[in-house]
């Protein structure tokens, strides 16, 4: 059988939803042979195999045999037996644990007849703690399943091992129609509720129409206590008082330690129970079984002797086993909620220090320039950072920077490398020689490559505007070539330099150009050059270039907000593909 590619799932929440959405779909096939055909459909959606069989476990002969197969010659599956013990999946049932063999030229239990096959892969389906049965997968080429595969097929097997056993009720017992019917029903209703306390209490009122109790209990085991909490307490409809009942304790805690259904006719006969419910005569206790760990407990009484049946037992192990997943999903997606809303409720913080630390006015006292900067991150946060300060009278230091990356991570290096900006440029107030503009560069090269992040790596250009001298000073780190629009020209200056973090020692160039009144300089990231349009053509210098000439006799912000506009309209519906920073700078005085 050739099989598509499964798709993997990326996250252990999608990996929950993908077996939990396999589960369903298996769990809804009530005819034994319409299941067993559609077992290996829904494995295909997980892994890739060349042959696959279900052997199903006759108890009495401690035998077993193929109930279903694909990629078997036709006529040998239906005459294949195997004893318990026998063979790499006779051992697999035999000691209750998934085999996996990655050659089978080196196995010498294997007695399968594919002898063309490489690879096995043998999962025991268990129920109720025992096997009736196992899937068999089998591949043309060696090495074929993974530890992965292994367990995502152990979790499968325990649904599989379930609707098995609900099927074969169905044909055994066809008066028990209509209460399977109800109870798959249950099951989909149940599988739809991710709020907990919603769920149990529609677990009590479902369960009303399988058994009509009296007193009906949902009892969660705290693992960290030991103890059986009653989260749900229905007596005659109305919720009862809660209680609490230690691990192995009466017949609530015997049947969550031993993992057993307890069925007793006469409670007073019982030396293991516990009087809780004053006038109950006769129990039933159901724990909430999640492969071999109980969860919980289903606890009916009645006053009545005798009041619950072996019938009543089977149909509400069922109905607790699918209970069980439905629990454990509410949990796990209240965990994700939460998590998800702690996570975004630090991102909302964190995006509101990234903003602080983004220049909002211009230095004190500075009246020969006009500057503005725009920042757009392509996620929550962003590693694009600028900044303008003042580290002596009649100057301004404008710095952009771009961080390999996006997200929470480059924008941390973003705020280390913008703070490394700020105390280098500051300390050029007592050592101008030793942080000259090429000279903070190299500073910063240093101590970020001493951080040994190799994967990130910042770009930066620098720029010190000195107004007594009338020149300015740049020097840069790989960020797209600063623009300067002077008299009537208006292009790009050519600075290249290697990024900041990518090697130790490095150097880097200066240019010193003059100043005059209505010069302009714009900086950009490379979100703003590497735009790209729906049909994939990136905005580009050319395009950069003719907004900021037609806009270089505007003040800095109209500058900076047309070039957005201008990169925004040109994307159209395409996605924003990185971080975006603009600073324009104009010559004033």
């Amino acid at each position: 059988m050739s099989t598509p590619p499964p798709a993997r799932p990326a996250t252990d929440t999608e990996l929950l939803s993908t077996l939990f959405d396999l589960g369903r779909e298996v769990m809804s096939v009530l005819d034994l042979e319409e299941l067993l055909a559609k077992i290996p459909q829904l494995i295909a959606r997980l892994t890739r195999f060349s042959a696959f069989s279900v052997y199903l476990l006759d108890e009495r002969r401690q035998e077993l045999r193929i109930a279903y197969a694909v990629g078997y010659p036709e006529g040998i599956a239906p005459t294949m037996r195997l004893k318990v013990g026998q063979g790499v999946l006779g051992v697999a049932v035999e000691e209750g644990r998934p085999i996996l063999v990655n050659d089978i030229r080196l196995e010498p239990r294997y007695m399968g007849p594919l002898r063309n096959m490489l690879s096995q892969l043998a999962v025991p389906m268990r129920r109720k703690g025992k096997v009736i049965g196992a899937l068999n997968l089998l591949s043309e080429t060696t090495g074929a399943f993974t530890g992965q595969d292994e367990a995502l097929l152990r979790q499968f097997a325990a649904h599989v091992a379930v609707a098995i056993e609900n099927a074969r009720l169905f044909e055994s017992e066809r008066q028990y129609v209509e209460t399977l019917e109800t109870l798959a029903e249950i099951g989909r209703e149940m599988s739809s509720i991710l709020d907990l306390d919603v769920l149990l209490t529609r677990i009590a009122s479902l369960t009303k129409r399988l058994i009509d109790y009296r007193t009906f209990g949902i009892l969660l085991l705290n693992e960290s206590t030991q103890e059986l909490d009653m989260k749900l307490a229905v007596r005659y409809g109305e919720e009862a008082t809660s209680k609490h009942v230690k691990l192995g304790e009466g017949l609530v805690g015997w049947a969550a330690l031993h993992k057993e259904p307890v069925l007793v006719a006469d409670v007073s006969k019982d030396p293991r129970y516990i009087n809780l419910v004053e006038d109950a005569r006769s129990e039933l206790v159901i724990p909430m079984l999640l492969k071999d760990r109980c969860i919980g407990v289903f606890d009916l009484e009645s006053p009545e002797l005798d009041a619950f049946t072996k019938e009543h037992k089977e149909l509400l192990t069922l109905l607790a086993s699918q209970a069980a997943v439905a629990i454990e999903n509410a949990r796990l997606y209240e965990e994700v909620r939460r998590n998800e809303e702690r996570i975004e409720k630090e991102l909302r913080f964190a995006q509101r220090v990234q903003a602080a630390l983004l220049p909002r006015e211009l230095p004190i006292r500075l009246r020969s320039a006009d500057v503005a900067g725009r920042f757009a991150p392509a996620r929550e946060l962003g590693g694009d950072l600028h900044d303008f300060l003042a580290p002596e009278p009649n100057s301004l230091v404008v710095a952009v920077g771009d961080v390999s990356g996006k997200g929470a991570p480059a924008a941390l290096y973003g705020a280390f490398a913008a703070e490394l900006v700020r105390s280098r440029t500051l300390r050029r107030r007592y050592t101008p020689d030793r942080f000259s503009v090429s000279g903070v560069l190299e500073s910063m090269n240093t101590i970020l490559h001493e951080r040994q992040l190799e994967e990130y790596y910042c770009t930066l250009c620098y720029a010190f505007f000195d107004f007594k001298r009338r020149a300015v000073t740049l020097s840069n780190s790989g960020l797209p070539y600063p623009i300067r629009c002077s008299g009537g020209e208006c292009g790009q200056i050519e600075l290249p330099g290697v990024p900041l973090g990518s090697f130790p020692g490095m150097t880097y160039d200066e240019v010193t150009l003059p100043l005059q009144a209505g010069d302009a300089f714009v900086f950009c990231s490379d979100g703003i050059f590497e735009s790209a349009s729906e049909e994939g053509i990136e905005f580009g210098a050319r395009r950069v270039l003719e907004v900021v000439g037609a806009y270089r006799s505007h003040p800095a912000r109209a500058i900076v907000d047309a070039i957005f506009d201008a990169v925004t309209a040109f994307r159209g519906l395409a996605p924003q593909g990185d971080d975006m920073t603009a600073v324009a700078v104009k010559i004033t005085g």
